[in-house]
C-alpha cells in the first residue's frame, strides 16, 4: 500500500543483496586462482533458507510480536547451531583447486585455533545476510504501517472536508433563506442580489468543492459571494471589509481552505449592540497566500468545547495539505479575535490547470 510515491520492488532488494554476497564470497577466489570451492553455491544455499525463515517466520512472529529476547536467544542459538554443522558438512580442508592463501588452518578432524576461526569465520558469513533480513522486514513492516498511517490520515481529511461542507451547508442555507425572505418581505431591490448570490455559492460548492485543487480565483469569487450575502444579512454592515490585493489568477488551492475562518468571524462578530465588526485581508504574492481576519467578539459566543464550524477540520487540513509550508496564528484577547494564515504555494499550484 504506497501512497503516491514509487518503491523499490522487494525482488530487486533481495537479488541485490544475494548478488553482494555471492560477489564478496567468490571474490578472494576469483582473484586467486581463478576458480571458486566446491562449497561456496551450498553455503549459499544455506545461507538463502536461513534468510528466508528469520524473513518470513521469526521476525513476524517472534519481533514483532514483542517477543524480543525469545528472537534473540532463538537467533544466536540457530546461527551457532548452522555454523556448527556447516563446519561439518564444509570441512575447512578445501580441494587441490582451492587458493591456499584463502584459508589456513589446521587440517580436518583437529582442533585448534584455525578449526575455530573457520567456525566463526562461517557463522559470521551466515550472520550477515541474517541480521540483513532482520532489518529488511523491521523496515518493510515499518513502511506498511506507515503509508497505511498515510492513507488513514489522508481518508480522515477526506471525510472531514464532506463534513465540513455537510456542516456548512444547512447552517449557511438557513441564514441565508431567512435573509431572503426578509428581503422580499420589505420588497427590497437587493433581494435579486442576494438570490444570485446564494446560487453562486451553491454552484461552487456543488461542482467545485468536490476537486481537490482549484483556482485561486473561484475560491476569491466564493468568499466574496459569500461576504456579500453575509452584508445582507447584518444590520449595521459598515464596518465588514474585505480587501483582495494581489494577482490570484493561475493559483492552485484547496477548495474551502479559507472560508471557515471567514464564517467564524460573522458567526461571532456582533457585539451586544448589534453592530459587527469584521475585517478581511487576503493578500496574494507569486509564492504565498496570506488571509488576515478580525473580528470583535460578540454576545454569541461558541461554547467551551467548540472552535467554531470546521475551524479544527480545516487545521487538520492545514497539517496535512502544507506540511512546514504554513503558519496559523490564532490571537483571542477576550475582545477580539484575529487568524493570520500564511501558506507557500507549491509548484503545481503556481500554474493553471
Amino acid at each position: 500500500m504506497v501512497l503516491d510515491k514509487k518503491n523499490i520492488p522487494q525482488w530487486l532488494v533481495h537479488a541485490f543483496l544475494w548478488l553482494t554476497l555471492f560477489g564478496l564470497l567468490s571474490y578472494p577466489f576469483l582473484s586467486g586462482s581463478g576458480s571458486l570451492p566446491y562449497n561456496l553455491l551450498a553455503k549459499l544455499l544455506v545461507a538463502m533458507a536461513l534468510f528466508y525463515l528469520n524473513y518470513y517466520y521469526l521476525v513476524p512472529k517472534l519481533l514483532l510480536k514483542d517477543r524480543m529476547w525469545n528472537y534473540i536467544v532463538l537467533s544466536v542459538l540457530l546461527l551457532l547451531a548452522i555454523g556448527f554443522f556447516a563446519n561439518i558438512a564444509f570441512p575447512p580442508s578445501p580441494p587441490d583447486n582451492f587458493p591456499r592463501r584463502a584459508v589456513r588452518m589446521h587440517p580436518p578432524g583437529e582442533d585448534g585455533p584455525g578449526a575455530f576461526r573457520f567456525f566463526l569465520m562461517t557463522t559470521v558469513i551466515f550472520a550477515v545476510p541474517y541480521i540483513f533480513g532482520t532489518m529488511l522486514k523491521v523496515y518493510t513492516e515499518w513502511q506498511k504501517n506507515e503509508d497505511l498511517r498515510k492513507l488513514v490520515e489522508k481518508e480522515k481529511i477526506q471525510s472531514e472536508l464532506q463534513f465540513l461542507k455537510t456542516q456548512l451547508n444547512p447552517h449557511f442555507l438557513f441564514n441565508s433563506l431567512n435573509t431572503i425572505y426578509s428581503l422580499s418581505v420589505k420588497q427590497s431591490p437587493d433581494t435579486s442580489e442576494a438570490v444570485i448570490n446564494l446560487s453562486e455559492l451553491m454552484r461552487y460548492m456543488l461542482y467545485e468543492a468536490d476537486r481537490k485543487l482549484v483556482p485561486l480565483d473561484k475560491e476569491v469569487e466564493y468568499i466574496k459571494s459569500y461576504v456579500a450575502l453575509q452584508r445582507l444579512r447584518l444590520s449595521n454592515s459598515e464596518e465588514v471589509t474585505l480587501k483582495i490585493s494581489g494577482e490570484e489568477r493561475g493559483k492552485l488551492v484547496p477548495p474551502l481552505l479559507f472560508i471557515s475562518f471567514i464564517e467564524n468571524a460573522f458567526k461571532y462578530g456582533t457585539d451586544y449592540n448589534g453592530k459587527s465588526f469584521i475585517k478581511i485581508n487576503l493578500s496574494v504574492n507569486h509564492e504565498s497566500i496570506h488571509l488576515q481576519v478580525i473580528n470583535i467578539i460578540g454576545s454569541f459566543k461558541a461554547e467551551t468545547n467548540s472552535s467554531g464550524v470546521g475551524l479544527e477540520n480545516v487545521k487538520n487540513r492545514l497539517n496535512y495539505l502544507y506540511p512546514n509550508s504554513h503558519e496559523l496564528l490564532i490571537v483571542d484577547d477576550g475582545k477580539t479575535y484575529e487568524v493570520n494564515l500564511t501558506l507557500k504555494l507549491k509548484n503545481y499550484e503556481l500554474h493553471n490547470h
